[in-house]
C-alpha cells in the first residue's frame, strides 16, 4: 500500500495502530481547529501523550504532509471501525468559528489529495449523502466526517457543506461527468450568505435525499445551495430568530417577499469595561472584557428589554451595541 506522492513534508507519527484490519474504501476530512502549518500540525501529533493523528495534512499555503502511513490506522475520528477504513486528512482553517474555513490554496490541495487517494486504492466513485445513517455502506457513501462519532464541529460548517461539491469535482476527475468543482452561491435572487424567513417544519439531511427532523419557522441564513436538487437551500438558524432549521430544506419554504440580507460591518468600542457574552443578552455567561477598538459584526440580535446585540467575526461572542458605534 503506497502514500501519496502529492507529500512535500514528512513527519511520522508514533500515534497509530499498526496495520489495518479493513481495505480503504472511505475518506474522513477533518480540520486542525486553527491555522496550523504542516510542520506545526505534525509536531502536535509527535508525542505519544496527544493520543492523536491522521493520515495526512493540509496547510494554507496547499503543502501535503505525511503523518501516519496509509497502510496504518490513524486515531482521528473517535472511530476504530471508521479509522481502520478511512484515510484521514486534516485540513488547517484559515478563519476561526463558527464556520472554520479553509483558503483556496488549501482546498486546492485538498481535491489534488482526496482524487490520488481514490485512483491509488481503487475508489471508483466518491460518494455523499449528508447522513449519518448511512456510516459503512460505501455504497452510497464512503465519505464520513468526525461529528458522526464525537461531540465535535469539526470538520466545520465550511467543509462540511462543501462535501457533495468535494464529491462532484472528484468524481469529474476520476472521468465520470464534467461538472464543475466551485459550489453554487446563488440561485435566482437570493445568495449565500441571505437571512430569510423559513416557514417550513421539516429539513433533510441532503439536498438531494434523505430525512431530517421537523423544526421551527423564522429567520434563518443561507450557508450553501444545491442548485438542481429537491432540496436546495441549506439554512442554519439564526439566534434569536425562533427559528431551529439546520439543514437543507424546499424553496417553497423560504419567504423571499419580506427576506432580508444581513452585511457585516464595522463597529468601535471605546470603553474599556464592554462585556463579552457568549449570547445576545446578559443572562448568557460572561467571558471577559472586549478591549477599545474596530470590530466586525457579523449578527445581529435583540436582547432583554429591547437591547440590540452583535456578534463579533472573530467567534469570542456577542457585545451589547447600545455601548458600541457604527463606523
Amino acid at each position: 500500500m503506497s502514500n501519496s506522492p502529492l507529500v512535500s513534508y514528512t513527519r511520522l507519527s508514533p500515534n497509530h495502530s499498526g496495520k489495518r484490519t479493513h481495505a480503504i474504501d472511505t475518506i474522513s476530512i477533518h480540520c486542525m481547529a486553527g491555522n496550523l502549518s504542516v510542520e506545526t500540525c505534525g509536531a502536535v501529533f509527535a508525542p505519544t501523550s496527544r493520543q492523536a493523528s491522521s493520515n495526512y495534512g493540509i496547510g494554507s499555503d496547499g503543502r501535503i504532509a505525511l503523518y501516519v502511513d496509509e497502510a496504518n490506522r490513524s486515531w482521528c475520528t473517535s472511530s476504530a471501525a471508521n479509522d481502520h477504513r478511512a484515510v484521514t486528512i486534516e485540513v488547517a482553517n484559515s478563519g476561526g468559528a463558527p464556520d472554520w474555513p479553509v483558503s483556496a490554496k488549501a482546498y486546492a490541495a485538498l481535491l489534488d489529495l482526496v482524487t490520488d487517494i481514490c485512483k491509488r486504492n481503487g475508489i471508483k466513485r466518491l460518494l455523499w449523502e449528508g447522513d449519518k445513517s448511512l456510516i459503512g455502506q460505501v455504497g452510497r457513501q464512503n465519505l464520513t466526517v468526525h461529528r458522526w462519532f464525537a461531540a465535535k464541529a469539526c470538520p466545520g460548517d465550511y467543509l462540511y457543506e462543501l462535501h457533495g461539491a468535494i464529491a462532484k469535482e472528484v468524481n469529474r476527475r476520476l472521468g465520470e461527468t464534467a461538472e464543475p468543482a466551485a459550489p453554487t452561491t446563488q440561485l435566482g435572487s437570493l445568495k449565500v450568505g441571505d437571512v430569510v424567513e423559513f416557514i417550513g417544519s421539516r429539513h433533510y439531511a441532503s439536498a438531494g435525499a434523505g430525512t431530517g427532523p421537523s423544526c421551527k419557522p423564522g429567520k434563518a441564513k443561507i450557508t450553501a445551495i444545491a442548485d438542481g436538487k429537491p432540496h436546495p437551500f441549506h439554512l442554519r438558524a439564526v439566534t434569536g430568530g425562533g427559528s431551529t432549521v439546520y439543514g437543507w430544506v424546499d424553496a417553497a419554504n423560504i419567504k423571499t417577499s419580506d427576506a432580508t440580507t444581513f452585511r457585516p460591518y464595522l463597529v468601535k468600542v471605546e470603553i474599556s469595561d464592554l462585556h463579552i457574552r457568549t449570547g445576545p443578552g446578559t443572562g448568557y455567561n460572561d467571558e471577559g472584557y472586549i478591549k477599545p477598538g474596530v470590530y466586525t459584526i457579523t449578527e445581529e440580535a435583540a436582547g432583554p428589554g429591547a437591547s440590540k446585540w452583535g456578534k463579533l467575526k472573530s467567534g469570542a461572542g456577542w457585545i451589547s451595541l447600545d455601548y458600541a458605534k457604527k463606523v
